[in-house]
């Protein structure tokens, strides 16, 4: 793989994951640029990111000439294809999550018209005035809990409002996982990025419940904080390896056992 690689990058870091993209550097050749401008005339391959890219560099890599590998994940596909149909149907666009998310400017990327709005919260909704025509989608990894206080108050407020769940299965699963182990845990570690937004939202789901801490890696456990602790409860971000997670389980063991 490391030789096949050689002349390959992706756009943007793969996955929020430090550790894997070193990983990934260190043993296959992979690096990351993170922007079009920066891929060597020597590149052959360009990787897009799981969290997909915006509509207008996806034109360009096309440009390039150089073989593009899609590697966006299914779920952010949905949002883009349904952003894209509604706005040519002129809906006003809604999109909950984080605007500076590379998820979500890609997804707004596929509006064909500029009225798109990206909102974390009601207050920032209501400073916004809108159609009577709307159409929301949610950032993948968005709790389903706020994204529902973001729809009840659409159409509670607007005449036609299409609401379209975007956020993935394997988040609803996670997020239901952890806050049924952390009820029952003294102790919640949550391994992942900390640029991870599908891990911090399982982090503030468990900080709910319990005394929770998110580390990247092995290195940040502090034996302090298992002291009187008789049940600790652990997960990881969608994009957390499992070979970091065995090494972490492996730390904790350590650190309590001795």
């Amino acid at each position: 793989m490391a030789e096949n690689s050689k002349n390959a990058v992706t756009l943007g870091p793969l996955i929020h994951n430090p550790l894997e993209i070193k990983r990934l550097a260190k043993n296959y050749n992979v690096n990351y640029v993170d922007s079009i401008e920066k891929i060597d005339k020597n590149i052959k391959r360009v990787i897009v990111r799981t969290h997909g890219i915006p509509k207008k560099d996806l034109q360009k890599l096309k440009e390039k000439k150089v073989e593009i590998i899609d590697a966006t994940c299914p779920f952010v596909k949905k949002p883009q294809e349904i952003v894209e149909e509604m706005s040519r149907l002129e809906y006003d666009i809604v999109i909950f999550g984080d605007i500076n998310h590379p998820e979500i400017k890609g997804v707004m990327s596929y509006s064909v018209h500029e009225r798109v709005f990206v909102v974390l919260d009601i207050d920032e909704l209501k400073k916004i005035k809108l159609k009577e025509h709307i159409a929301t989608v949610a950032q993948t990894t968005r709790k389903i809990q706020d994204y529902l206080k973001i729809t009840d108050y659409l159409i509670k407020n607007y005449k036609e409002v299409r609401v379209f769940n975007t956020i993935c299965n394997a988040t609803f699963e996670n997020q239901d996982a952890v806050r049924a182990l952390a009820k029952d845990a003294d102790i919640m570690i949550i391994i992942g990025g900390k640029n991870s937004s599908n891990t911090k939202q399982l982090y503030n789901i468990a900080k709910e419940y319990a005394q929770s801490h998110l580390i990247e890696n092995e290195k940040e456990i502090n034996p302090e904080w298992f002291k009187g602790k008789k049940l600790c409860g652990i997960s990881a971000g969608a994009s957390t390896p499992e070979w970091l997670v065995e090494k972490i389980i492996s730390k904790i063991k350590e650190v309590t056992w001795n």
